[in-house]
C-alpha cells in the first residue's frame, strides 16, 4: 500500500495580508497564496494532493522565516527556495523563467514570452504567469503589461503594486525598473 503524502502548512502574517503556504518533507514549496484567495489554494491542493495529509507546522522548512524575512526588506531571502512546480512543462518553463527575474525589477508578458523562445505565446505566457501556485517566491508579481500598466495579479493589483513598491525600494532600484 502506497504511503501518504505529507505537507505542511502554515499561516504567516504580513504587511498585506496573511498568506498561506504549503510545503512537502523535503522541503519544497508548493503553494504560497494569500489566506483570502482560500478556493483558489484549497483546489490547488485537493487537485494536486487529494489524498495528502495536511499538518499544521510552524515554519516549514524555514519557509515562513524567509517570507517574514522578504516582507521585513530582505527581498533575497527566497531567492533560494525550493518549489515543486507540478505543472505542463510550459507552464514550469514560464514559472523558471519568473524566478530569473530579480527584485525591483519588471517584466513585460511579451518580454518573458520572447526570453522562454517563444515570443508569440504571449497570451499562454500570460495563462501561465496566472495559474502560478507559488507567489512572491515564483514572481509573477514583476510581470506587467507592454505598456508598463499593472495586469493581472491572483492577489488583487493592490498587493501587486505593494509588492513592486517594496521590491524597488529594498532592492535600490526606483519606481518599477523594466527589462525589455
Amino acid at each position: 500500500m502506497a504511503e501518504t503524502q505529507r505537507l505542511f502548512i502554515d499561516h504567516v502574517p504580513t504587511p498585506i495580508g496573511t498568506a498561506v503556504l504549503v510545503a512537502d518533507e523535503a522541503g519544497a514549496l508548493h503553494i504560497l497564496n494569500w489566506e483570502d484567495d482560500a478556493e483558489y489554494w484549497q483546489r490547488r491542493l485537493r487537485t494536486r494532493h487529494g489524498g495528502a495529509t495536511v499538518i499544521p507546522q510552524r515554519n516549514p522548512s524555514g519557509h515562513s522565516a524567509a517570507l517574514s524575512a522578504f516582507m521585513e526588506g530582505d527581498i533575497g531571502a527566497i531567492d533560494g527556495l525550493s518549489v515543486a512546480f507540478g505543472g505542463t512543462p510550459f507552464q514550469n518553463q514560464v514559472w523558471r523563467a519568473l524566478r530569473t527575474i530579480s527584485g525591483g525589477t519588471t517584466l513585460s508578458y511579451g518580454a518573458l514570452a520572447r526570453q522562454i523562445g517563444s515570443p508569440s505565446a504571449v497570451r499562454a505566457v500570460g495563462l501561465a504567469n496566472g495559474a502560478n501556485p507559488v507567489s512572491i517566491v515564483v514572481p509573477c508579481h514583476r510581470v506587467i503589461g507592454s505598456n508598463g500598466s499593472l495586469t493581472g495579479y491572483g492577489g488583487g493589483l493592490p498587493r501587486k503594486r505593494w509588492l513592486l513598491d517594496h521590491e524597488a525600494r529594498h532592492a535600490g532600484t526606483g519606481l518599477f525598473a523594466r527589462r525589455t
